[in-house]
């Protein structure tokens, strides 16, 4: 598939080199061509492009930004070029206040998710919720000694939902479908979650979730 990443950071450059080593096309979209020469220099076939373009080019993108930075960046990208689209949202609503006893604050609240915002905004994109549950580190083939983790997703179109899961289980993940947009409000936190050990003890060491039946 041909996938355009909006957004440069870590996130992004890590999916876009996953995109690359599973071999599909990726166009990677940044206000700061710069900043990814070294980036663009060793994964050869990345095209880099402005976020508008890289979303065109995709039939697929993904949406790899800070959350509070979401909104403006589609707002970059324009509907046109990801409408009709699945759209995976790797981000999250951190922001609101600092962490309290390791625990990351959000700017939604539990009636709404990021991910239903940017639906709203853009209703006619395919937004799937993907990725936000786990570090870069582990984005892409996982290893793991209790085997393949889970990654919980939702949205509102199921081909959209087909795509992705399709895309997950390249990558080498399980996918647990959680349902309609609204299973975002459960599925964002998840990164707080994930989280606690990192900010609340200093302990990133490699872990995912499961969900086991």
């Amino acid at each position: 598939m041909k996938v355009g990443v909006i957004g440069s950071g870590i996130v992004g450059q890590t999916l876009a080199g996953g995109f690359l080593k599973h071999g599909h096309e990726v166009a990677i979209g940044t206000r700061d061509p710069a900043k990814l020469e070294d980036w663009a220099a060793k994964n050869r076939g990345a095209q880099v492009k402005s976020m508008r373009d890289a979303a065109a080019f995709g039939e697929v993108i993904v949406l790899a930004v800070a959350g509070e930075a979401a909104l403006q960046a589609l707002n970059q990208t324009g509907a046109a070029a990801i409408d009709g689209k699945p759209v995976i949202d790797a981000c999250n609503p951190i922001g609101g206040g600092p962490p309290v006893n390791g625990v990351l604050s959000f700017f939604t609240t539990l009636k709404d998710s990021l991910m239903e915002r940017l639906q709203k905004a853009y209703p006619g994109a395919h937004f799937v919720k993907a990725f936000n549950s786990v570090g870069n580190g582990q984005m892409v083939n996982p290893n793991f000694a209790g085997g393949r983790p889970t990654m919980f997703i939702c949205g509102a179109d199921a081909n959209a939902k087909r795509v992705v899961t399709q895309i997950l289980d390249q990558f080498g993940w399980d996918t647990e479908d959680m349902g309609a947009v609204e299973a975002a409000r459960a599925i964002e936190p998840l990164c707080m979650l994930w989280c606690i050990p990192g900010v609340g003890k200093g302990d990133w060491s490699p872990h995912a979730f499961k969900l086991l039946r």
